[in-house]
């Protein structure tokens, strides 16, 4: 029987204890703050980058694993397994799927690199269901197939907090932080091919949350959810009045709590809420 090693990045947002459970492998990405570069729950956890980001968040950014770490890693798997998969952040925000490729070539170790075109929990939702699929006994084809219908299947929406960082990571301009400062208008965001775009601009932060609301209500009637993650840049007792009050308003939906990736929340500011889901299981 052929063997399959499973291999991801630190923006898949799967737990430690998944993790290892799994035999999953996590290339980290690295989060730089206050001019120190940490990688991503190795040598800083998701709750402490938040908190460094209240003080220090001016100017935070992040990068992605060396080119390296690929090989390095691939050529310890192909000694182990017959072939990888690979799902990896949108390749729109970051090289990661591009350096899975080329690394995939240079060893040798035939791996199929997928490109989630999202991040955070959408893409960890499409390794579980991926895993689901390998315990049904699927082959590594029929999963394969599976896991490529996915990243189209894959929403989520930022409500950020911090549009002076947006500006100073380039994922807005400055005069659409400044227009958006002076007329206190709030920015509504998703993925659109992978890339982030504005969806929405409204009005008071009460009526972002509500329109946010909104966006959920109408997903999980279109697409019959039955399943959705809320995610916080460190404020999670807001993440459990967000979970309570969708709950209240879709009693058969579960509502997961995460904290946000931090190579999303180093870019959207302390206190940015998300939330996701895959219309599909």
């Amino acid at each position: 029987m052929q063997k399959f090693a499973w291999i991801t990045d630190s923006t898949c947002g799967l737990s430690e204890e998944f993790i290892k459970e799994h035999d999953i492998y996590v290339l980290p990405l690295s989060v730089i703050i206050n001019g120190v570069s940490y990688k991503e729950d190795i040598e800083i956890s998701k709750e402490q980058v938040y908190e460094k980001l209240q003080e220090h968040g001016e100017g935070a950014t992040t990068s992605q694993p060396a080119f390296g770490e690929f090989i390095d890693l691939y050529e310890e798997l192909k000694e182990k397994y017959d072939y990888g998969i690979a799902i990896h952040a949108s390749k729109a925000l970051t090289g990661t799927y591009e350096s899975s490729i080329i690394a995939s070539e240079q060893t040798g170790f035939p791996v199929e690199v997928i490109d989630s075109k999202i991040g955070a929990y959408a893409l960890g939702k499409m390794i579980k269901n991926g895993i689901e699929l390998e315990e049904q006994g699927k082959t590594y084809e029929e999963i394969v197939a599976k896991l490529r219908t996915y990243p189209d299947q894959a929403e989520m929406f930022l409500l950020p907090s911090s549009f002076e960082q947006m500006k100073r990571s380039g994922r807005v301009s400055t005069s659409q932080a400044v227009f958006a400062s002076l007329l206190n208008i709030n920015l509504i965001l998703g993925f659109n091919d992978g890339a982030v775009v504005v969806k929405e601009k409204v009005r008071t932060k009460k009526r972002a949350e509500r329109r946010f609301f909104q966006i959920i209500s109408d997903a999980v009637e279109k697409y019959q959810l039955n399943e959705i993650c809320v995610m916080h840049a460190g404020v999670i007792d807001r993440a459990h009045k967000w979970k309570e009050e969708i709950e209240d308003m879709h009693e058969q939906l579960k509502v997961k709590i995460e904290t946000l990736v931090p190579v999303a929340g180093v870019h959207a500011g302390h206190g940015t809420m998300s939330v996701a889901w895959l219309k599909t299981k």
